[in-house]
């Protein structure tokens, strides 16, 4: 499968551990109004974005699809994160999630 990580500051990395997922999530830590969030995209075009607030959003813009989450932890979100990244797609699709973008 393959994956890959947007960083809060612009950067992009392929296949990132666990560890480093983690880390990447707690760059939401840092007040940064200009670079809001941080997101994991799966091969198969689903992407989970992570705002400091809690907010998450999945969305698949090839299939026209948005939703959202509200005050997710930081813990919950790298799970969602890891699932995401090993493809299991219908588990992500099993939370749940609110329509829209939040």
């Amino acid at each position: 499968m393959s994956y890959l990580v947007n960083t809060r500051w612009g950067g992009s990395e392929p296949t990132p551990s666990v560890d480093r997922m983690r880390d990447v999530l707690a760059e939401l830590d840092v007040d940064d109004d200009e670079h809001p969030n941080v997101s994991l995209t799966h091969e198969s075009e689903w992407t989970l974005s992570a705002f400091p607030d809690g907010l998450v959003i999945c969305e698949n813009a090839e299939l026209d699809v948005a939703q959202h989450m509200l005050h997710v932890s930081r813990s919950k979100g790298l799970e969602m994160w890891t699932k995401l990244a090993e493809g299991q797609i219908e588990a992500i699709e099993q939370e749940p999630w609110l329509a829209g973008y939040g």
